[in-house]
């Protein structure tokens, strides 16, 4: 409509809609699992392995291990330096294209993020939702009963949750899964210049992509600046529209009962309605012009949609009250309107067993404003007492991270008293700690099995055309011969067993594989060729697209360190180069590396990893295996450890604490879990965990052994750190003991290793018994292991 025909309001106008009621305002939930960008395979290779003589070794040849005694100490004022700043190696080779396109994408000096919240703005159609928590966010593309190209802005409530009904015999909670609807319009913020005409659409670009945010840009058709900005912020309590010379049109797909012109909230620069919805909600919207000539106060309803003045350069943020609401809480939104954060940082440190890191937002707008962010139930439960003095009374239900808490400050400080220095190689426990000396029955158990399994074929189980495979293998037999070494005290067989291992190792740094890893710097990573080869978008997990990088990489690291600590000279400047460049990849710690971005998988926002990469996915990104993301933080630790890189080291405890916290609330639900909804705990497990629902299975199958036993496996020193014995034991009874004996595969020496957290003795026993099933070991375990760790954890007496 002509300016001329909007409407000047004065405080508490309120003007009323008229509109026919919209016939899609619950939008859409996905019950069945999306399996785009995801491969069914097990996470055991189906593959028989032969046996051969082991040559062994003089050790004297070998030098010393790199250190012995348990970490005692550590202080670091700064985690977060960098790990090296040279390219690849030289055997990695380079290419400078990608099958994924950067749609949209405008250049940048940082490397591009592929795994972050936001991936959805660049791939597939650009029109799947971005979940920024509390919010979630949707391009509408020209869809929608009134059509619009605006940004829908969407808030789910638990009551309009979707629950699935249980399966008996996989569920043991009251739901199979649990999702939010998507495609709830609530407001769209837009202009009247983005429209389709005969001559083009609008479009979409991003920039700034970094770890905790992004800009997203809407252009009119033929425009070179944006209509609208969006910056992008994890936790951000508005979203907010950065305007230039646009015409405001506020539209919805639910429907708007009545808007009400509230005055200024800061006099000459802020000004505030309430627009209350058809569904009974009510939305706050804060407009703040950049002149004061802006006729701020004739936002006028009509056709369903609210329109400004045109001309407008300036913000429009929209925040959802809750249903629950009173002044007091609408007071914290207006305290924080005009003000905005546009991107994050993080800084840490780490003392002893304290660890303790801070996020911190800069801002724009409305300069003496503080900024207001959401905090999820794992950041409250850490905060310093300084920072939880800055929460707020203010709530919004998430997705799947429970009750968000908003907190005033340009920053938080979190801190972590728990941190897990003195965990090595060796079996661990909370109340023992690291265990070398288990009885002589159990040396001699050990013993045995290492001798047999010492020779199978390690160059053939390392060299299996996947890197997640064969990353696994090398893990299995590092923690055999690491185990021979310190638990059995054999270091003949270790070091012959070590002699094997170091060759298969090499034929992997030297990018011997079938599809040898390759840097390409279009999104800037080191991935598997394979895709490259034979166009198989899922090959080896779909590595090549970022899937799961932390995951195959994280069992490399693990088996360097281990080779690192038995044999220092092995540490020469390729293989550390190497491995380095591995961490970079998944755990970089700096955010100008020339060659890879910050933090790649590990989201320090939400407390863990994402692993999907370049998919795009309805339900936003996700994470199959808790356990193996603990895997990559606690190969960072060790790796730091063994070359004397304290940063990493203290970065990787950190890591693993925050995990421990976050898990417990989002990952492995002990039955007084309080953050997720009761009909999902019984579950035990999250299953697969996206950013807008869980679903209690796996994509390569739906036993409980399989969706309980992803978030076992691997079993390491981390394992009773991360699952505690209490979850542990519910777990147990709510699936296992009645059933074990049933379970004829792999996952049962799992099961049966989880099982040493609570009951030692009985796990023990079931590796140590000599009719023991070797279809019982997935291709990732060894004998020689568990028996080592069921007996470190009490299993053998003294």
């Amino acid at each position: 409509m002509p300016d001329n025909s909007l409407t000047s309001l004065s405080p508490s106008d309120v003007q009323t809609g008229t509109v026919p009621d919209l016939s899609s305002t619950g939008g859409s939930v996905i019950t069945s699992l999306q399996t785009s960008g995801q491969p069914s395979s097990e996470p055991f290779p189906d593959i028989s392995f032969s046996t051969t003589s082991l040559s062994l070794v003089d050790p004297t040849s070998f030098s010393s291990p790199t250190a012995t005694a348990p970490v005692t100490s550590i202080s670091e004022t700064s985690i977060f330096r960098a790990i090296a700043t040279g390219a690849p190696p030289s055997q990695i080779s380079q290419r400078s294209n990608h099958p994924v396109p950067r749609l949209g994408i405008q250049g940048q000096q940082e490397k591009l993020q592929t795994n972050k919240f936001y991936s959805n703005l660049f791939l597939g159609d650009q029109s799947q939702s971005v979940f920024t928590f509390p919010y979630s966010v949707q391009w509408t593309k020209g869809s929608g009963e009134t059509p619009s190209w605006g940004l829908a802005v969407s808030h789910v409530e638990r009551n309009q949750v979707v629950f699935g009904p249980p399966q008996p015999g996989k569920d043991a909670g009251q739901s199979s899964y649990y999702a939010n609807p998507i495609g709830v319009r609530s407001l769209i913020l837009s202009a009247t210049e983005l429209n389709q005409t005969e001559a083009g659409t609008p479009g979409l670009t991003t920039d700034s992509l970094a770890a905790f945010s992004i800009n997203l840009n809407l252009f009119g058709h033929g425009w070179t600046t944006p209509t609208i900005v969006f910056p992008l912020v994890q936790g951000s309590p508005f979203i907010t529209g950065k305007y230039n010379s646009a015409t405001p049109l506020i539209q919805t797909g639910v429907g708007i009962d009545n808007i009400t012109y509230a005055g200024a909230v800061i006099e000459g620069s802020t000004y505030k309605y309430r627009i209350r919805l058809r569904n009974g909600y009510t939305w706050l919207m804060y407009v703040s012009p950049q002149s004061t000539d802006y006729a701020q106060n004739t936002f006028t309803l009509s056709d369903g949609a609210v329109q400004g003045a045109s001309s407008f350069s300036g913000t429009i943020q929209v925040a959802k009250l809750p249903g629950d609401a009173n002044s007091d809480v609408e007071a914290v939104y207006d305290s924080a309107a005009g003000a905005y954060p546009i991107t994050g940082a993080i800084s840490g440190a780490v003392d002893g067993t304290v660890g303790s890191y801070t996020m911190s937002w800069t801002k724009e707008g409305v300069s003496n404003q503080t900024l207001l962010l959401f905090a999820l139930p794992h950041h409250v439960g850490s905060f310093s007492d300084e920072t939880a003095g800055r929460a707020t009374g203010l709530q919004l239900m998430t997705t799947v991270k429970g009750m968000a808490t908003a907190v005033r400050g340009d920053s938080w400080t979190l801190t972590e008293d728990d941190l897990p220095i003195d965990m090595a190689f060796a079996p661990w426990s909370p109340a023992q700690g690291s265990v070398k000396t288990v009885s002589s029955n159990a040396v001699q158990a050990i013993y045995e099995a290492g001798l047999a399994e010492l020779q199978q074929r390690i160059g053939q189980q390392t060299n299996v055309g996947s890197l997640y495979f064969d990353g696994k293998a090398l893990a299995k037999f590092a923690a055999i011969v690491y185990t021979m070494n310190d638990i059995a005290g054999n270091r003949t067989l270790a070091l012959s067993g070590l002699k094997v291992l170091q060759d298969a190792m090499a034929f992997h740094i030297n990018n011997q594989m079938g599809f040898p890893l390759v840097y390409e710097s279009a999104w800037g990573g080191v991935v598997s060729s394979g895709a490259y080869q034979n166009g198989n978008a899922l090959e080896d997990f779909g590595n090549t697209y970022y899937n799961d990088h932390h995951f195959h990489y994280g069992y490399f690291v693990y088996t360097a360190a281990v080779i690192g600590y038995l044999d220092n000279e092995w540490l020469n400047d390729s293989n550390v180069a190497w491995t380095n460049m591995l961490v970079r990849d998944y755990a970089n710690s700096v955010t100008d590396d020339e060659y890879f971005p910050f933090s790649r998988a590990f989201d320090w926002y939400h407390g863990h990893s994402w692993a999907a990469g370049l998919f795009a996915s309805a339900d936003g990104k996700n994470q199959e295996s808790s356990s193996e993301d603990t895997m990559a933080s606690y190969a960072l630790k060790m790796w730091g450890q063994i070359i004397n890189d304290k940063a990493m080291e203290a970065r990787g405890n950190l890591m693993l604490a925050i995990q421990k916290r976050s898990f417990a609330a989002y990952y492995l639900f002990e039955e007084t879990n309080t953050v997720q909804p009761a009909e999902y705990i019984g579950n035990k497990v999250a299953g697969i965990l996206f950013e807008n629902k869980m679903d209690h299975t796996t994509y390569f199958g739906a036993a409980p052994e399989l969706i309980e036993g992803i978030h076992m496996i691997p079993l390491m020193p981390f394992s009773a750190y991360i699952r505690s014995a209490k979850f542990v034991q519910e777990e147990w009874d709510a699936y296992f003991a009645n059933t074990i004996n049933t379970i004829q595969s792999g996952w049962r020496g799992l099961l049966m290793a989880n099982f040493a957290i609570v009951n030692p003795s009985a796990s023990f026993n079931f590796f140590s018994d000599p009719n023991l099933n070797p279809d019982f070991l997935d291709g990732g375990a060894s004998q020689t292991w568990y028996l080592a760790w069921s007996a470190a954890l009490g299993g053998s007496g003294t």
